[in-house]
């Protein structure tokens, strides 16, 4: 059997923070790498696509559940 499976590249298997060419480029992250980065604990940064649309959504629902949080902590602080 022949298999013409290959890796040229030593930091192709990695996570993708750590690769020479990730951390060699000076621009910032947008937010779809950064969700991206999140939920796959830095393996990989184009999971979500390069739509800033669910990015900005998981943004908003971080915000949304933080307020309520806080909304809910301090209403029902006063009650107890």
């Amino acid at each position: 059997m022949k298999t013409d499976f290959d890796f040229p590249n030593k930091y192709l298997v990695g996570p993708v923070v750590f690769r020479p060419d990730f951390n060699a480029q000076a621009e910032v992250l947008d937010i779809n790498q950064a969700w991206s980065l999140f939920f796959t604990a830095g393996q990989e940064d184009k999971v979500l696509g390069f739509n800033t649309e669910a990015g900005q959504f998981f943004t908003n629902l971080l915000l949304a559940i933080a307020t309520a949080g806080i909304l809910w902590a301090s209403l029902f602080n006063n009650v107890v």
